[in-house]
């Protein structure tokens, strides 16, 4: 994996494309959001006055998800936000909002590491199912955020599976799990 403590540079160019550094192509929105999902921080930068619009794409790639029904952000929330910007005050909404995303993250490595081979009970048998279900079952709850994958898959993975098969593949393991269940009974 690319180094991920240096963000992936993006210039946008005064055709309004958008062109990754790294592999020197033409990228689209649905890619940076891919990048992000996969852990990488980006910066989008315009080619021609140096300014910094990451955070224009950014709410551009949140908006595109809420339009297409993708909805995470409740309408309350919403509220508070646009409240947020409108009153004169200065708002503490910035900091609780990474404050409260720094918390998952970190209870999401925390749950991820107490679950990891380290861990005495690890040895139990049926743990690396288990194990695997815990981590399908928070990536998909986050969305793959970045902390989320501390422990290492049972098996390596050629491809992401489709959401199909994860369903399949944790059917299966819980059918396994509970064979070894009966047999130690």
């Amino acid at each position: 994996m690319a180094d991920t403590k240096k963000p992936l540079l993006i210039k946008r160019y005064a055709s309004r494309r958008l062109y990754n550094t790294e592999t020197s192509d033409y990228v689209t929105l649905d890619d940076i959001a891919g990048f992000i999902r996969d852990g990488r921080e980006v910066q989008i930068v315009d080619l021609k006055s140096g300014d910094d619009l990451t955070r224009q794409y950014l709410l551009q790639i949140i908006a595109e998800h809420e339009s297409r029904g993708e909805s995470m952000l409740p309408v309350e929330v919403l509220n508070d936000l646009v409240r947020s910007y409108m009153s004169g005050d200065v708002s503490v909404v910035p900091q609780f909002l990474q404050a409260s995303f720094d918390m998952l993250r970190d209870g999401q490595a925390k749950m991820m590491e107490n679950m990891s081979s380290m861990n005495p009970m690890s040895k139990m048998p049926g743990m690396e199912v288990m194990q695997a279900q815990q981590e399908a079952f928070l990536k998909a709850m986050t969305g793959g955020w970045p902390g989320g994958s501390t422990m290492p898959s049972p098996e390596p993975e050629a491809e992401e599976p489709e959401q199909g098969d994860d369903l399949d593949a944790i059917k299966q393991q819980l059918a396994d799990l509970q064979a070894k269940l009966s047999k130690i009974k």
